[in-house]
């Protein structure tokens, strides 16, 4: 669907939303793509839960931000207390999740800061209660969000960043469901949540804005009506579930405007601290993939350390796994001694592939290989659950102007063209071809049928850093 149009069944028609609202708070989005893999949680599986030992937090999972530690190596932390902030924008931090002790700080090259684990504590700690503030006004809102430490926990488009304390978003966009491989668990967490605290949530948001705040979920789920939110129910493939897909197809940012994106998630969490409640940091995560024994459901801290998760689910082999924080699109290869990264939701394990050898390579017409090319046989066995290695499956080449990106790109921008333009660093293409509008994981499942084995990801990711080096972040 083009950006900025709704369907009208009933009539075979598209109109643009700047002229009509959206009259059933229903939206189609018809480019996207699915993949069946094994490795799911079933259906009414019970959670589980672990008593985390470790836990990490990453700087790169806060991007736009440059930490400095408020923290040494030996020194006790409580739960929300700051572990950095940013250097230009002093008021925003990054907390922790947990109580403990800092165990270790990891620095990279030129000292930059890659991590700091933290060794969870049993010792309960009376942490300082906080009066309400939903009635209150923007500014006490926004100093209690960035106080408890979730303002660092929404992005912002352009630039897909962590936003300035100071900034005011033309409308906020939410995602209450993951249309990603393998994932669970967002209903669920919604019903932790309570009506009470998402309704609180989407209050403390609502006065943070002069537009609307928009909720995007499943059209196949239900949800429950929340007072002052527009929600539309989306049907699509993924990256139909992604709040910037759903800010391309309602109301684009142009240059000069500024949205947030977040999760019901953190809407859940915002509605708590407003109302001076303890805010719960645990997270649903739906460790998954071929390689797992028993695929489950675990209420798990932010940043848990990958082995106590696997812990839980076991794995068929200990070797030759690759082990994803994430889905199997977006995630990092993290390893079985990494942690678990943000947004916290999932963990996929999947074949390395490396020792594996067939005839043809990776030509084989083995109908088990999976394959969005007509030229294979796997492409007719769709409803069929695949399970992929991690093998690029031919070598990197030159870039092919052949469409298809469009194919799985929900959004009105040309994605080959935007993408030949962040690499020859013309600034005015890239206006003019959308960078605004773009997050890394918008070109997620571009970068899967990628011919040409692209790490488009990580292109725009780079471009986006470039924009704000040479223009600003613009606020």
């Amino acid at each position: 669907m083009s950006r900025g149009t709704i369907c009208l069944p009933f009539l075979n028609l598209y109109y643009p939303l700047s002229r009509f609202e959206l009259i059933h708070k229903s939206l189609k989005i018809k480019k996207g793509l699915r993949l069946e893999l094994k490795g799911g949680v079933e259906p009414g599986m019970q959670y589980k839960n672990i008593d985390a030992r470790l836990v990490a937090m990453t700087p790169d999972d806060f991007p736009g931000m440059i930490p400095k530690l408020e923290k040494k190596e030996g020194e006790k932390v409580v739960k929300g207390e700051a572990l950095w902030h940013d250097k230009t924008d002093e008021l925003l931090k990054v907390v922790s999740p947990v109580n403990g002790t800092i165990k270790e700080i990891v620095r990279g090259e030129k000292r930059k800061l890659l991590r700091v684990t933290i060794e969870v504590s049993e010792d309960s700690v009376d942490l300082p209660k906080n009066p309400s503030v939903i009635a209150g006004d923007r500014k006490k809102i926004c100093e209690r969000i960035i106080e408890a430490g979730l303002w660092t926990m929404i992005r912002r488009l352009p630039f897909d960043i962590v936003p300035s304390s100071s900034s005011v978003p033309r409308d906020i966009f939410i995602t209450a469901w993951d249309a990603a491989p393998l994932a669970s668990g967002m209903k669920e967490c919604r019903e932790r949540f309570g009506i009470e605290n998402l309704q609180a949530g989407v209050d403390a948001l609502k006065k943070i804005t002069d537009g609307k705040v928009y909720i995007g979920f499943d059209s196949k789920e239900s949800f429950p009506e929340l007072n002052d939110a527009e929600e539309v129910a989306i049907e699509g493939d993924y990256p139909a579930s992604l709040p910037s897909v759903l800010a391309a197809n309602i109301s684009p940012v142009n240059k000069g405007e500024t949205v947030w994106l977040t999760d019901i998630v953190t809407v859940g969490r915002i509605g708590q601290t407003v109302q001076g409640k303890e805010v719960d940091w645990s997270f649903p995560v739906a460790v998954t993939g071929s390689e797992v024994n028993t695929p489950c459901n675990v209420w798990a801290p932010a940043g848990v350390k990958i082995s106590e998760l696997l812990a839980v689910s076991g794995l068929k082999h200990e070797d030759d796994d690759r082990v994803i924080s994430g889905n199997v699109f977006t995630g990092i290869n993290v390893g079985k001694d990494g942690y678990l990264r943000y947004p916290y939701r999932q963990v996929t394990v999947i074949p390395e592939g490396s020792h594996r050898d067939e005839f043809m390579g990776w030509a084989s017409m083995n109908p088990s290989k999976i394959s969005v090319n007509r030229s294979f046989p796997s492409f007719f066995l769709r409803k069929k659950k695949f399970s992929p290695d991690a093998r690029l499956n031919g070598g990197r080449r030159s870039m092919i102007m052949s469409g298809e990106y469009d194919k799985v790109l929900p959004m009105d921008i040309m994605g080959e063209y935007l993408i030949k333009a962040i690499l020859s660093r013309d600034i005015e293409k890239m206006e003019n071809l959308g960078i605004y509008e773009v997050t890394p994981a918008d070109f997620s499942a571009a970068e899967f049928v990628d011919t040409s084995k692209l790490e488009l990801q990580k292109i725009v990711r780079e471009g986006l850093d470039y924009m704000i080096k040479e223009i600003g972040k613009g606020e």
